[in-house]
């Protein structure tokens, strides 16, 4: 099944001729050898742009090429802007599935003969399709507002498990062929991304999601999370609220309705910060299809965001050292930075801390006090890839997430606001988190947090405390019993291998005997002790 899968891939890449895209020059033999062996699969798309022919081969190869897609379109600093463009249609302009099976699905969801029993009005037409699910407007006929209905493509977890199977394979491979491998750890990168788009398929795990980001960001004047109609919500349907927003994306709209764009690039670094470190439950699919600007009050904009199936969580450990290594970053405290590394056990204990700080700021020196224009990223994330393959930094699976939110967060502040300065926007909002984390404050708010527990466990306190005095006086008379315990046992280890000792010497003796006497009684007295002295031995073990 993954060769005919890698098959299908190499197959629909070289009829949309993406193999033409990679300068002969780079190609080794063996690739070029096996390009010729595939003749018969020739460019069916030569009349079409480079930008349209990747997002056709990623669309034709189903949700997991088109998410990687996505997310590349993102960053139009680092593809050329036809085809970041192209890309950005992946969003939510992929090819949409039949309307009436989307129907029949509804109705098999919830068990209607038809779904005017449930919806007032139906758009047939979808209002967005992308690579898991598409939404159709509707409006409720419980209490007649508008929503949206998302509905999973059918047999679409099939594809998906098939590329997850084929990418942990490769995955397995590549971690035993590369000298890089088990550090890169790409079996458990494979893994977590197989928990999370999993998660995407089932979509009350997203309803959840909705519910708990609508909770966390409720009455804020930074982000506005849509209601999900949880009653309304199955494994492959979900009803939400319908939104109204310009798309993220649209620059020239936003501008049109005089939206203030500096304000809306820094309130969109707070709510990504306030997501992490505040909630430890952030948005990880933050890619311009899913993110929108509320049309009141351009002047104090407010995003809208949608699509909730891949979130993530990080530890109060990550996050205490994310925060600081942050907050070193911005401080130009490099030596802090490779400190909390090796403290993190993200590289090795023994590593050069001197050479370390050193090559950290060569890297990040440079792009400090710049506006994200001037920043080019992707000579930095190549410097930052060799410093890591230099110190043999351990690639962590569970930031891969968080890593992927920030490249979306990085390259919608670079369109939003070219002169946005990223880290200085950043950096108050993590010192007062740090200082709510160590300070008084923090001591205060654990404590208030934990009194109604102390305040239970206060009346058994004097009983506590007495049986903890109690165990403590007979503490010496416990070890002494325990000392001689163990005593006695090592005597009885001590004998029952003497006897064992004894039983061998007298069984060898007793083979031996007849070679050089006729008579029978000395070997088989020698080997009845022989075979005694076991015996004794067995049930010294025993006692």
């Amino acid at each position: 099944m993954r060769i005919f899968r890698l098959y299908h891939i190499n197959k629909v890449m070289l009829e949309h001729g993406l193999d033409e895209m990679i300068p002969n020059k780079w190609l080794p033999w063996y690739a070029k050898l096996g390009r010729g062996l595939f003749f018969w699969l020739a460019n069916k798309h030569k009349d079409k742009s480079e930008g349209v022919r990747i997002r056709l081969a990623l669309q034709s190869l189903g949700p997991v090429f088109i998410k990687f897609g996505q997310m590349l379109s993102t960053r139009k600093d680092l593809l050329p802007a036809d085809i970041a463009k192209e890309l950005s249609i992946l969003q939510d302009q992929v090819e949409p599935f039949d309307s009436e099976q989307a129907q029949q699905i509804i109705r098999h969801a919830f068990g209607l003969t038809s779904i005017d029993q449930l919806f007032s009005e139906f758009t047939t037409k979808p209002l967005a399709s992308a690579s898991i699910a598409q939404v159709h407007s509707a409006k409720l006929k419980s209490n007649n507002e508008n929503v949206v209905v998302k509905v999973i493509r059918p047999n679409i977890k099939q594809t998906i498990q098939s590329d997850i199977e084929l990418m942990r394979t490769l995955a397995s491979v590549l971690q035993n062929l590369l000298p890089d491998g088990k550090r890169l750890r790409p079996v458990e990168v494979v893994g977590e991304y197989e928990r999370t788009i999993i998660d995407e398929l089932d979509l009350t795990h997203e309803a959840a999601n909705g519910i708990q980001f609508k909770q966390n960001f409720e009455n804020s004047a930074a982000l506005y999370v849509p209601k999900i109609y949880s009653e309304y919500c199955h494994r492959n349907v979900m009803v939400m609220e319908r939104i109204y927003g310009t798309p993220i994306s649209d620059i020239e709209q936003l501008q049109a309705r005089n939206t203030n764009l500096k304000r809306l690039a820094e309130r969109g670094v707070e709510v990504f910060f306030t997501q992490v470190f505040r909630d430890s439950f952030f948005h990880a699919d933050m890619h311009s299809g899913n993110i929108f600007v509320a049309y009141d009050n351009p002047q104090d904009p407010q995003y809208i965001t949608i699509d909730f199936g891949i979130v993530g969580t990080l530890t109060r450990e990550d996050k205490r050292y994310l925060a600081e290594n942050f907050i070193a970053f911005f401080n130009s405290n490099y030596r802090k930075v490779a400190e909390l590394h090796v403290d993190s056990g993200w590289v090795p204990s023994d590593t050069d801390i001197d050479d370390f700080e050193a090559s950290i700021r060569k890297v990040c020196e440079p792009i400090f006090k710049k506006p994200l224009a001037e920043i080019e990223f992707s000579n930095v994330l190549l410097q930052l890839f060799n410093t890591a393959r230099r110190f043999n930094m351990v690639i962590q699976p569970q930031l891969v997430l968080l890593q992927k939110t920030l490249l979306y967060i990085e390259g919608l502040g670079r369109q939003l606001d070219p002169q946005l300065d990223l880290w200085q926007t950043a950096k108050p909002f993590l010192e007062n988190w740090l200082k709510e984390q160590i300070g008084f404050k923090a001591m205060y708010n654990k404590i208030s947090a934990n009194l109604p527990y102390w305040s239970e466990k206060l009346p058994e306190i004097p009983d506590l405390v007495y049986d903890s005095l109690k165990q403590v006086k007979t503490l010496p008379e416990q070890q002494r019993q325990q000392f001689e315990k163990q005593q006695l046992q090592l005597k009885q280890q001590h004998r029952s291998s003497q006897l064992v000792m004894v039983g061998c010497s007298l069984i060898i003796v007793a083979s031996i005997l007849p070679i050089y006497q006729h008579l029978v009684w000395p070997s088989v007295t020698c080997a009845g002790v022989g075979v005694l002295s076991w015996i004794l031995a067995w049930n010294s073990k025993k006692l």
